[in-house]
């Protein structure tokens, strides 16, 4: 069991309130928060730190990662072993939590022998909630095999390292969405529109009938969950949404129109423009495939004009990255990306309380509040005046805590 510790005199932040705590005293205990006060907290048994006015907020969480995406190509990973799949999502993995993502929502990869690895202590990294194995249509955004390849498409889905599954009409959609929630999924991910990293499916591309998204949004609202789509266009994204799906990845070709319906069901949008971004500096040098790299800048260049429709309509943003092999580094520049168009509390809500709905952890993390997890961040710097703060975590995040437990200190005390 972890030593309580009483920080006094934080400036506390979070994404409940657009104000600053100043002058606030937090008691972690039993790897929770136990009590927040403008008073000071006395107990004989917890360790004193005084941060002296220095920021404390809630540990971050990223909605849209591939822990598994070892390297730039998506669909590469699955060619190698389980083991070394899996000591790369390790790496990847510290360096999220390194960066202040202590929770992490994993949509397509990841198993849950990662989940209990992390839990267990023999991965540090951050909190995982996994979507398990995406579900890709023949020809869709998770079937990697090009144009000449006939291979079976299900060769590789039982691999650590594939992302998806390939799946076509209602009974095999609906299989599974069953046997990824039995093996953990704690929510399904369909790839409902064509991609970026995958060979064959130009973004213009649907992907599922509309009996195949009922039958999977069926299934995940019978196991208590929801369903998340691979999406960028607006058609794509409104027959996503009119299906009663809740999660949109990247949404980049929204309309006004379709984002009023997504604020209508209680949508939420998970934007992803760094990867974009990343992708178009360095795909080439890593060897991203070509027809890769020609569909950037369909979906590049409205990004942040989508954020500002989101916004309009009132849809709730959350934080996503969906970053790949050596790009995983840039995961904190999404906060500077999205500093251009949304104001800086607005971005914090989505890497906190907004992020932490859609994960199904709201209260427990995304807040500096008794009952939450005690994953705690401690920042030189106001990121509600300047959220740039928290795209330099090497220089500005003094302190990481997950569930009561430093995992990393630099704070002298």
């Amino acid at each position: 069991m972890p030593t309580p510790i009483v920080f006094s005199n934080a400036t506390v932040i979070d994404g409940a309130s657009p104000e600053a705590r100043e002058g606030h005293h937090v008691l972690v205990e039993g790897g929770k928060i136990r009590e927040v006060s403008d008073r000071p907290i006395n107990s004989e048994s917890a360790r004193a730190i005084d941060l002296a006015g220095k920021t404390l907020m809630p540990g971050l969480v990223d909605c849209h990662v591939h822990v598994v995406a070892g390297l730039a190509s998506l669909g590469g990973s699955a060619d190698f072993p389980d083991s070394l799949v899996a000591a790369r999502a390790a790496k990847i993995m510290y360096g999220m939590l390194m960066r202040g993502f202590t929770t992490v929502r994993d949509v397509g990869g990841a198993d849950h022998g990662l989940v209990l690895a992390v839990e267990e202590g023999a991965i540090l990294g951050p909190r995982l909630v996994i979507s398990g194995k995406a579900l890709s249509q023949t020809g869709g955004h998770a079937d990697f095999r090009g144009r000449f390849d006939a291979r079976p498409p299900r060769l590789y889905e039982t691999r650590l390292g594939s992302i998806g599954r390939v799946v076509d009409g209602v009974a095999e959609t609906r299989k599974a969405a069953r046997e990824e929630i039995k093996a953990g999924a704690r929510q399904i991910k369909i790839m409902a529109n064509g991609g970026v990293a995958s060979p064959t499916d130009p973004i213009s591309f649907l992907g599922f009938s509309r009996e195949e998204l009922h039958a999977v949004v069926e299934e995940a609202a019978m196991a208590q969950t929801y369903v998340a789509g691979h999406l960028y266009t607006d058609e794509a994204i409104r027959r996503f949404v009119e299906c009663g799906g809740h999660s949109v990845e990247h949404g980049s070709l929204v309309t006004l129109e379709t984002a009023r319906l997504m604020k209508a069901k209680g949508a939420v949008v998970v934007p992803t423009l760094v990867t974009l971004e990343v992708l178009a500096e360095e795909g080439a040098s890593l060897n991203f495939p070509a027809e890769s790299l020609a569909k950037i800048e369909d979906v590049r260049g409205s990004g942040l004009r989508s954020l500002e429709i989101y916004r309009e309509a009132g849809v709730k943003i959350a934080y996503g990255t969906d970053l790949l092999g050596p790009m995983h580094r840039h995961q904190s520049r999404e906060f500077d990306i999205r500093s251009r168009a949304l104001p800086a509390f607005e971005i914090l809500q989505g890497a906190t309380t907004i992020a932490a709905e859609l994960v199904h952890l709201k209260g427990r993390v995304g807040v500096v509040a008794p009952g939450a997890f005690a994953d705690l961040l401690v920042v030189d710097g106001n990121p509600l005046q300047d959220i740039k703060v928290l795209t330099a975590p090497g220089e500005r995040m003094l302190a990481i805590m997950k569930e009561g437990v430093f995992v990393r200190n630099e704070l002298g005390s």
